[in-house]
């Protein structure tokens, strides 16, 4: 089971599956953003890049 979710970072139609957290909280209405893995994880290497400047 799954629910297609909209990336909020470059608008593209991503699937999230049962059992992850973005499945948790996309049922449970606590958040509205979501990303997909691409730009979750573009986002996690800029933070990890600026954390060491």
């Amino acid at each position: 089971m799954y629910y297609e979710v909209s990336c909020y970072s470059c608008k593209v139609v991503f699937k999230v599956y049962e059992g992850s957290l973005a499945y948790k909280q996309f049922k449970e209405r606590k958040t509205k953003m979501f990303t997909c893995d691409d730009c979750q994880h573009r986002i996690r290497l800029e933070a990890i890049n600026n954390f060491f400047r």
